[in-house]
């Protein structure tokens, strides 16, 4: 059973993830050229895949779950709407952004309780090699910011 919090986070989280990513129900190329699927899910896909629509949400709300857990487990306790917004992030680009203190500024600042830096570090993170050259993606620049304005709504004036 999921428990009332995590339900709130994955209908914050997946709010901006599914229009985001959008619904392709065959497999295809992300500009960076890894085989995705459904609403940007990328674990064993592979060129050919197909979903159908329920079957992407479902993988949607599995795999938002298990960027939750990865929020909580390296920065636990966050209020709802930072912990959505952060969880998102790892969703889209994995662990590093909340977990890895040595990498990433974000988590430092998350680690020590600076929940207002923190959430202005997203609006880093919208950046991708494209062709080997490490590019700003529209779409990216704009999650990030709908990231960033659902976790400052987290964060006390």
């Amino acid at each position: 059973m999921i428990d009332k919090r995590k339900l709130i986070i994955v209908g914050l989280a997946t709010a901006i993830a599914a229009p985001a990513e959008g619904l392709r129900t065959m497999a295809y190329r992300d500009p960076v050229g890894v085989p995705t699927i459904c609403f940007g899910s990328t674990k064993g896909v592979q060129m050919g895949d197909t979903a159908t629509p329920v079957q992407c949400r479902q993988l949607l709300t599995a795999e938002m779950l298990e960027a939750i857990d990865q929020v909580d487990r390296c920065v636990p306790g966050l209020p709802v709407q930072v912990a959505a917004a952060f969880a998102d992030a790892a969703y889209n680009l994995g662990p590093t952004i909340v977990c890895d203190r040595t990498r990433s500024t974000a988590a430092r600042l998350l680690a020590a309780g600076r929940l207002r830096e923190a959430c202005e570090q997203l609006l880093r993170w919208d950046r991708a090699r494209v062709a080997g050259v490490l590019v700003a993606l529209p779409g990216l620049t704009k999650r990030r910011a709908a990231e960033r304005d659902l976790c400052m709504q987290g964060v006390a004036p």
